[in-house]
């Protein structure tokens, strides 16, 4: 039986709440409630909120059921119905707001559907802490999810970061910050700033600034000598008033080709002539290869 005072907290059935993104101490007493009176709860991954709730110090009569991108769509709809007939659904995600890069987002869709409503406890989120942190602009900007892993996506990416008019924040993986940074040096240009934020809220916390040229010198140099560990949050400046490249495509590739006919390497002269005219390094090193006729 719920407290006259904690009534408020189950007015919707649907409640997502945000879970400590690296600290405990930032776990909410809303949270802290809700996990307490809920009937169940939509996990991510059942071992990780088992082991949350632990380390709370808090118990929970609650029903653990997992939620995650392989099942969504079939348990919302079932956790939809539960709702309805009166059941506490509690969501959350291993760290952060749950629907934001994160399960739930299907399941609020079918909430909205079925006319049930839903709400959100607030809490920790690790996207405007690293915008905040990073000393970027804060008035506008935008949340791109995870680094794209395909090279049709990256690329498309990356050309809309080329003319981009607010602050980007993006996840990546701490075996690949490297390597992208570096691509998005090539392709953004050596001095666009940046940062990357590293660990957030945890005791060995990490924020790098600076120009995407710099960092990318700095965490390729950690990840070969000792890799680089912990949850990554990159957020991106946005682009300068004049970062509409000087040269088209086709002019940057006659460029380079004329810079290769005089000796130097084509892949070097892509990179370079891409940098200075924000095109991205491997759509000028091919045209430059078609142009030239030949295979670099």
């Amino acid at each position: 039986m719920l407290e006259p005072s904690e009534e408020w907290l189950w007015e919707a059935p649907v409640v997502l709440a945000a879970t400590p993104i690296g600290n405990l101490a930032d776990a909410t007493e809303r949270l802290r409630l809700l996990i307490r009176s809920a009937d169940v709860i939509a996990c991510e991954d059942t071992r990780s909120t088992r082991h949350l709730i632990s380390a709370l110090g808090e118990r929970t009569d609650a029903r653990l059921v997992s939620l995650h991108e392989h099942n969504e769509a079939a348990r919302s709809a079932e956790l939809v119905g539960q709702a309805r007939e009166g059941t506490r659904v509690l969501v959350v995600s291993d760290a952060g707001m749950p629907a934001v890069s994160d399960p739930g987002r299907r399941l609020v869709s079918a909430a909205i559907a079925a006319d049930l409503p839903v709400t959100a406890a607030p809490g920790a989120s690790a996207v405007p802490t690293a915008l905040a942190l990073s000393g970027l602009a804060t008035d506008r900007f935008t949340f791109a999810g995870f680094v794209p892993r395909k090279q049709a996506e990256r690329r498309a990416l990356l050309k809309r970061l080329q003319r981009e008019e607010w602050t980007t924040v993006l996840f990546e993986s701490p075996h690949r910050i490297a390597s992208t940074v570096t691509e998005f040096s090539e392709a953004l240009g050596p001095t666009r700033r940046a940062a990357v934020a590293r660990e957030l809220t945890k005791k060995y916390e990490e924020v790098l600034r600076g120009e995407l040229g710099e960092l990318a010198e700095l965490l390729t140099e950690r990840h070969r000598e000792r890799g680089i560990r912990g949850e990554i949050v990159l957020v991106i400046d946005h682009a300068a008033d004049d970062a509409e490249p000087s040269l088209t495509l086709e002019q940057a590739a006659s460029a380079v080709v004329q810079s290769a006919a005089g000796g130097e390497r084509l892949k070097d002269a892509s990179k370079r002539v891409a940098r200075e005219n924000r095109l991205h390094a491997s759509d000028l090193y091919d045209a430059a290869n078609r142009l030239r006729g030949g295979s670099g």
